[in-house]
């Protein structure tokens, strides 16, 4: 095997660990978020009970999108071409606005929180 070819091959390996990883991570909070939303719902009746629901859920979501773009940034390094690089560009740019978004909304669930807990 030659080592361009085994250079590939081992980057295939990492894209595919870490696009798992990824996946895992996102499956891992909408299963945890989904559970709690259950016993939570059971337990209260109130909608402010699921903010920080929502709000874990965001940061699971946020650190799974991480993961699947740093697998796109692997797939590409190894001699890219043009149209390789112009599809991560446009992967990048959608998953680092829903990056943005996600984050922004946390914080400003995290703040209604913080007052909601001042307030009580």
């Amino acid at each position: 095997m030659e080592p361009a070819e085994l250079l590939r091959h081992g980057d295939q390996v990492l894209v595919a660990v870490v696009e798992v990883a990824g996946a895992l991570v996102i499956f891992v909070g909408a299963v945890w978020a989904a559970v709690r939303f259950v016993v939570e719902g059971l337990r209260h009746r109130t909608a402010a009970v699921f903010t920080p629901i929502r709000l874990s859920l965001g940061r699971f979501l946020t650190l799974g999108l991480e993961f699947q773009l740093a697998a796109d940034v692997l797939r590409t390094a190894v001699s890219p071409s043009f149209n390789q690089i112009g599809q991560l560009a446009a992967i990048a740019t959608i998953r680092t606005a829903l990056n943005y978004f996600l984050g922004r909304e946390i914080g400003q669930e995290q703040r209604q929180v913080a007052e909601r807990e001042r307030g009580t």
